[in-house]
């Protein structure tokens, strides 16, 4: 147990602190975004402005796959899920204690507004634990097919860069979807479950929108720390 603390930590200390920031912000941001639907004007496409920083959550797995390995990634991503869940407690603690949020100071609807905030961001259980349970499947998904795709297609410039993270990015996406909607949405809300299919499949699309623009950025960061690795003569690692 001591050493594989010791190696977790040696580990995780590698991990560049721009992409754990990434990590780290974008699962806290999407989660919290998510209480905002989208009105998309189509009545089978359902989607929240969570989808604003999810992809930098799977950008951010990606980077931390293409230089540490898929083992590595996951841990950055359950820690950032971890942290995530501090936050929520925070939300909650704050949603209970006494006052008044700023926003809230519309005459004749103070009450209303305030106890709307004050749910918003304290948030509800099944969906914290159906987000939460979505997310560590997706990354474990994401990390190691990313990882299996590179083994396969071997070292290479961008294109294999993106190969791996636009078929990783889809596939755990839709993970993620589709398993937040059958915990949460069939389960509490009453979703068909071609209502579950559907949003899962057009919201992974969307969000690999974002992934394939953003990508080349992501392709960039990862170069620079592979070469700030090799400077330093630091081992590479894959599992």
């Amino acid at each position: 147990m001591k050493k594989a603390s010791s190696e977790f930590g040696a580990r995780f200390a590698d991990i560049h602190p721009l992409i754990l920031t990434f990590a780290v912000l974008s699962t806290v941001g999407m989660n919290l975004l998510a209480n905002k639907s989208i009105d998309t004007g189509l009545s089978w496409l359902a989607l929240d402005c969570g989808i604003l920083f999810s992809w930098l959550a799977f950008l951010s797995m990606d980077v931390a796959t293409h230089c540490y390995g898929p083992r590595v990634a996951t841990q950055m991503s359950l820690v950032a899920l971890a942290l995530n869940l501090m936050m929520v407690a925070v939300f909650f603690v704050a949603s209970i204690v006494p006052g008044v949020w700023g926003e809230s100071f519309v005459d004749g609807s103070e009450a209303i507004i305030n106890q709307a905030l004050d749910n918003t961001f304290g948030g509800t259980w099944f969906i914290i634990l159906g987000s939460s349970i979505a997310y560590a499947v997706s990354a474990v998904l994401n990390n190691f097919l990313n990882w299996a795709i590179g083994e396969r297609l071997g070292e290479g410039g961008f294109g294999v860069f993106a190969a791996r993270s636009y078929v990783s990015t889809f596939l755990a996406q839709f993970a993620d979807n589709i398993t937040f909607a059958l915990l949460v949405s069939r389960t509490f809300f009453g979703w068909t479950l071609l209502q579950c299919v559907t949003c899962a499949i057009t919201g992974a699309v969307l969000e690999l929108l974002f992934e394939v623009f953003f990508s080349p950025v992501g392709y960039r960061i990862s170069q620079g720390i592979k070469a700030d690795r090799a400077r330093v003569g630091e081992a590479a690692y894959s599992l």
